[in-house]
């Protein structure tokens, strides 16, 4: 078994060398990024690979490579390197005695689609951090007290955070503004037999719903492009790639120029929840932002509902029961 290596011997100096040369490419770049000499640069990443007892990079000639065990460790001294930071800064807005910034996580959908317009109702004068990843990650981020507000897709079965409802909507379609289809609302399941679908490319969340509807249909799935990114699949569908069923967040949120957004004649339910750490005091900037959230929400989704925390049990069992059929 290796040896753990101590925090002292881990220079967080050593860990910006080591994210520079990934990030830049090569020791040279980093070492200009940091301003620092290369040969320096070059130490501190010796140095980190004896403390942790195995090879960052693989050398050839000037010419360095990273390691897999290198990239999935880089992963982690990122989000170290964010948050040393940000203690770095609210140590400053403390002794400044600034207001703290409001830390908003949530994912791309919600960042783009919804969040800037409730921000817009809030009107706030302190300071925002809007953060955007995978609704997993956005999770992590209110657990772990980085962001004081979370807003993503079900499920949210999670301790430690406390939920403050659940907003739910339907599904659309997208198609290019030219298609067919554009001239129909609602558009019919039916007509997207042997249609190239635009997908997201998580299978656990949104796709297996729509997928369920199609397969019930007895239409055939033909899989033409799959992305992580609902603004990905918008581009797609606006250069002809195909069409796509998405949440209508960033459907409604983030119109694009030459694609359609049309109904479908099928309910295919679309939820996401707001949550925020639990146990934490709320400050009423969060509150203005939670209701503001389902004011905006409300005046741009079809058929949009706002459920209280005690349905979420319901909701994901009515989901789960809908999958095993």
């Amino acid at each position: 078994m290796s040896k753990l290596p101590a925090l002292s011997d881990m220079d967080i100096r050593q860990l910006e060398a080591f994210s520079s040369v990934i990030k830049h490419g090569g020791v040279t770049a980093a070492a200009r990024a940091l301003n620092r000499s290369q040969p320096s640069v070059t130490r501190m990443i010796q140095e980190l690979e004896m403390a942790i007892g195995y090879s960052l990079f693989t050398r050839s000639g000037p010419r360095i490579r990273p390691t897999s065990q290198a990239l999935r460790l880089h992963e982690y001294v990122e989000h170290a390197l964010i948050a040393l930071h940000q203690i770095n800064q609210r140590a400053l807005e403390i002794g400044r005695e600034e207001q703290s910034p409001l830390i908003i996580a949530c994912t791309s959908a919600m960042a783009s689609g919804l969040v800037p317009a409730a921000l817009k109702r809030v009107n706030t004068d302190q300071p925002v951090h809007l953060l955007n990843d995978s609704a997993e990650q956005t999770m992590h981020a209110v657990i772990n007290g980085v962001a004081e507000i979370g807003i993503c897709s079900l499920p949210l079965e999670h301790s430690g955070v406390t939920l403050h409802g659940i907003g739910k909507s339907r599904c659309v379609l997208v198609v290019n503004q030219d298609d067919p289809l554009a001239a129909d609302n609602p558009v019919s399941l039916a007509s997207l037999a042997d249609r190239p679908l635009i997908s997201p490319y998580h299978p656990y969340r949104l796709r297996h719903r729509f997928e369920r509807s199609l397969k019930n249909s007895h239409l055939n799935l033909k899989h033409a492009v799959e992305t992580n990114s609902s603004v990905n699949i918008l581009s797609c569908v606006r250069a002809g790639l195909g069409v796509a069923i998405v949440e209508p967040i960033t459907a409604y949120g983030v119109p694009v120029a030459g694609v359609a957004v049309r109904e479908l004649d099928i309910d295919i339910p679309y939820y996401f929840g707001i949550v925020t750490p639990q146990g934490k005091p709320i400050r009423p900037a969060v509150l203005l932002l939670i209701d503001a959230v389902q004011q905006v929400a409300a005046a741009m989704l079809t058929e949009f509902s706002w459920l209280g925390p005690e349905h979420h049990k319901q909701v994901m069992s009515q989901l789960r029961h809908e999958a095993e059929r």
